[in-house]
C-alpha cells in the first residue's frame, strides 16, 4: 500500500482515490453528454492530470469551485489556479471542510489569494438573471 501526504503519519487514511465510492460525482454534478471529464487523483484537481491543457484550450479564466473539502481539495486546487493565474470563485455555501474551523481557514487563506473569491449560489444566481 502507498501512502501520501497526511496520511504518511496515520492522521488520515488514504482518499482521493480515483477507484473510491467517495470521490464519484454528486448526481447533481455528474458531467452531461458533450462534458469534459477529468478524473482528479489528489488533493488538487490540477495535479496528475490534463485539467491545465483542457482550460487553456478552451481559454477558461475563471474556475468556479464546490464540494469538499474545503480545508484541503478546494484549497489546494484553488492556490494552484491563482498559480496558475485563474480567477477563483469558491460557492462558500456548496463546499464543506472537516470541521467548520478547517474549513472557515480554508476560505480565509483563499481570500487571501484573491479578494473577490468567495461567492455564494445567490451570487451565481444573479449573474444568471442579468
Amino acid at each position: 500500500m502507498v501512502d501520501f501526504g497526511r496520511e504518511l503519519d496515520g492522521a488520515e487514511s488514504i482518499h482521493c482515490m480515483e477507484d473510491s465510492e467517495y470521490t464519484d460525482y454528486a448526481e447533481l454534478t455528474y458531467p452531461i453528454d458533450g462534458e469534459y471529464l477529468i478524473t482528479k487523483r489528489r488533493y488538487s484537481a490540477f495535479f496528475g492530470t490534463d485539467l491545465e491543457i483542457l482550460l487553456k484550450g478552451l481559454k477558461v479564466n475563471t474556475l468556479y469551485m464546490i464540494g469538499g473539502l474545503t480545508d484541503v481539495c478546494i484549497h489546494y486546487t484553488a492556490v494552484d489556479a491563482h498559480q496558475n493565474d485563474y480567477f477563483i470563485k469558491v460557492v462558500t455555501d456548496a463546499v464543506s471542510g472537516f470541521s467548520e474551523e478547517a474549513h472557515n481557514y480554508a476560505l480565509k487563506a483563499i481570500k487571501y489569494l484573491q479578494r473577490e473569491a468567495l461567492i455564494t449560489t445567490s451570487d451565481i444566481e444573479k449573474l444568471k438573471e442579468n
